[in-house]
């Protein structure tokens, strides 16, 4: 599920991501501070629902649901403020829901419980990390023409979002810099691989750089870390068959 939350105050919209966050913490949320950037955002992203201060200077949370819907009819408004007059304005925009502040997280759960219009479920590519490194997709296995290609995915993940330049990449995987030939076909196999999946848009690409983008994908490793799996999840091995997991594993053996 995808969340966005604006406020134009801004201990306000972090209090409101803060609740959003306990009631959904598998969701995928943006706060937001000016109606415009809202506005910007959704070009190229969609938006299941939408936390929208009212009162605001420019446009109003009025406004900018009214252009929300216009992109996505499907959108859920739920409409967050401290004032009862716009109940007429958000049953006339079929609105999903309205609070009135002060927001609880048990107002928020309440409402993602009772949505106007069903979410649906959002495919991700799913990957262990704990024990040998897989990778799937509609819980299949993603089949990889080379294994140097599945370890370079491995490796981006590890990296967690950071953009790894093609140096670095040839060094981890060949120890010496005289593969970038190989690397390019590498990264090319990687890309048609995970088009051909469906998830080409896991990975970031720059010139000469290479990234995962974190949030597109769910991962134990990421889980683990941000205190959402634990117990016996995570046993010691991290991403075995790779010599240069050596280094996170042995950081991660210290929070057990």
């Amino acid at each position: 599920m995808r969340i966005i939350a604006l406020d134009d105050e801004e201990l306000a919209l972090e209090g409101l991501m803060d609740v959003i966050r306990q009631a959904a913490p598998e969701a995928e949320l943006h706060g937001f501070l000016y109606a415009e950037d809202v506005l910007e955002f959704i070009k190229e992203n969609s938006c299941d629902v939408a936390f929208l201060d009212v009162e605001m200077a420019g446009l109003n949370g009025v406004g900018l649901a009214e252009q929300l819907q216009l992109r996505n009819p499907d959108v859920n408004i739920i409409f967050a403020t401290g004032f009862s007059d716009y109940l007429g304005d958000a049953f006339d925009l079929h609105a999903s829901g309205y609070l009135m502040k002060p927001i609880t997280a048990e107002k928020v759960k309440k409402e993602l419980e009772h949505l106007r219009r069903p979410v649906p479920e959002r495919k991700r590519m799913r990957v262990r990390c704990f024990g040998n490194f897989e990778a799937y997709w509609d819980n299949h296995p993603i089949e990889f023409k080379y294994n140097r290609t599945k370890e370079l995915l491995a490796y981006l993940i590890d990296r967690k979002g950071s953009l790894c330049t093609n140096s670095e990449l040839i060094a981890v995987l060949f120890d010496d810099d005289n593969h970038a030939a190989y690397l390019r076909k590498l990264r090319k196999d990687l890309i048609d691989t995970l088009e051909s999946a469906g998830c080409a848009d896991v990975i970031a690409q720059q010139r000469g750089k290479l990234g995962i983008i974190p949030d597109a994908i769910v991962c134990d490793y990421y889980d683990w870390c941000a205190g959402k799996q634990m117990g016996n999840v995570y046993r010691g091995e991290y991403m075995h068959q790779y010599d240069w997991s050596e280094y996170t594993n042995a950081v991660l053996q210290k929070k057990i």
